[in-house]
């Protein structure tokens, strides 16, 4: 049976309608009578964040300046998924009492996960990161692949991507000298003290703690289960907040384009990769 299209059905249509864009703009309102951006950034994830501040710190008080506002950071835990990250710190808040922000950092920048997050708006990319091994050259001299490093001891961080990776590299034959520290700075201040032969973790850690010491090189090592260029981070709001998201892609437009991210990037010792 189909139902007459009534005029009390129209007017609920048009105010639907009407409604959506006024959502939005209310919460740029909300915020800019604020006074103040609330920023998510996970703890403990060095050079990006952590108490001594670093580069994610850095991006969320030069957009806060951009918009003409304070920065109220929000440093948060990571959950067992990303999903309840985002769920925690942008768009519902955590049960605990904290969140949502106005605007979460270091968000992936993927279609698959931008398809499956209908709350969600993921946009501004601004660094692709990867899973580099660097070696040291007194200990393993010559580097042909992953191999030369067979018998050597190489450190990686506990439960992280780069654990899982080389722990299951060739059937486990590395598995023997993977040496777990509860960080990757730790691992790799093991590096240059002479404690281990190679560290496998982030570029932007290895560049931030071993930067251009002529002692190490990194190496590019290419694992089945990770994309050959690595991935994309940038940034999250609430779908609804349309207003903040394009005044904040806009702050980051011109953050990259004045040299003021690359300057970010480069106070913390890592080099900015382009999305």
């Amino acid at each position: 049976m189909l139902f007459p299209f009534t005029r009390s059905a129209a007017l609920l249509l048009a105010a639907m309608a009407l409604a959506m864009p006024l959502s939005a703009h209310a919460d740029m309102a909300n915020i800019t009578q604020s006074g103040s951006l609330k920023v998510a950034v996970y703890k403990d994830m060095a050079p990006f964040s952590s108490e001594a501040g670093g580069i994610d710190v850095d991006i969320a008080e030069a957009l806060a300046k951009k918009l003409g506002l304070k920065l109220a950071l929000l440093p948060f835990p990571a959950g067992e998924e990303l999903g309840d990250d985002l769920r925690n710190m942008v768009w519902k808040g955590h049960y605990l009492g904290y969140g949502p922000a106005d605007l979460m950092l270091h968000v992936p920048v993927d279609k698959r996960l931008m398809a499956q997050q209908d709350k969600v708006e993921i946009f501004a990319p601004y660094y692709r990161e990867t899973v580099r091994l660097v070696r040291s050259k007194e200990a393993v001299p010559r580097f042909d692949s992953l191999d030369s490093m067979l018998g050597r001891d190489i450190g990686v961080e506990k439960v992280s991507l780069a654990a899982i990776l080389l722990l299951g590299e060739g059937d486990g034959k590395f598995r023997d000298h993977v040496r777990i520290y509860p960080t990757a700075v730790e691992a790799l201040q093991d590096l240059k003290a002479g404690k281990l032969a190679g560290v496998l973790a982030h570029r932007s850690e290895i560049d931030s703690i071993v930067g251009a010491d002529a002692r190490f090189e990194m190496q590019q090592i290419q694992f089945q289960r990770l994309p050959p260029l690595g991935w994309v981070v940038g940034m999250a709001v609430k779908k609804e907040a349309r207003d903040l998201a394009e005044a904040l892609q806009q702050a980051a437009s011109e953050l990259t384009t004045s040299g003021e991210m690359a300057r970010i990037f480069a106070r913390h010792g890592v080099q900015p990769v382009a999305p």
